[in-house]
């Protein structure tokens, strides 16, 4: 293994967006058990230190990975299409008015039902986006990282916002 590594290549897996979260899974609990620090107490503090080193690459690189937005993101960024959400706020049209729309109806949500609507809505959004970037990273061919970059754009305001819906949701319940 090397530090150095992509997190595809450390955890053993093919560098594509769909994966088995069971054998991501299966693959952290083995890398864990190598390179656990316990496992080298009898070696030393630096051989620990190591062993630390290696266990939280070993981390990251899952936490990573068992995350589609963090996965979709990392996928970009590794064949050269920057997210770079801060800066990069363009969207197609049709994006920028449903968002508007979501964001009215979020206003005007007085109730339970309302705010469960809009939570189905993104939901059903969060899905699609999802299959699509599935489409454009793992495609046969030449993948489309750069339209994959503007879906977790896209992405990353749907589970935004749904946030905030759940949050409104959460304060009303609350309220009652």
């Amino acid at each position: 293994m090397n530090l150095q590594d992509t997190d595809f290549a450390l955890m053993g897996l093919p560098e594509r967006f769909a994966l088995e979260r069971a054998t991501l899974d299966e693959r952290w609990k083995q890398l864990q058990r190598e390179v656990h620090p316990d496992r080298f107490a009898s070696q030393g503090a630096a051989a620990q230190r190591v062993a630390m080193q290696w266990s939280m690459r070993v981390n990251e690189a899952y936490a990573r990975l068992k995350d589609p937005l963090q996965r979709a993101s990392y996928l970009c960024e590794l064949r050269g299409a920057r997210i770079d959400a801060e800066r990069n706020t363009a969207m197609p049209a049709a994006f920028l008015m449903q968002q508007m729309e979501w964001r009215e109806a979020l206003d005007e949500a007085a109730d339970e039902a309302a705010l469960d609507a809009l939570l189905a809505q993104t939901r059903a959004a969060r899905q699609a986006l999802l299959v699509q970037l599935e489409q454009q990273l793992d495609a046969t061919g030449a993948p489309d990282a750069s339209q994959a970059a503007e879906s977790v754009r896209a992405l990353m305001f749907v589970e935004r916002f749904s946030q905030e819906v759940q949050t409104r949701m959460d304060r009303l319940l609350d309220l009652s």
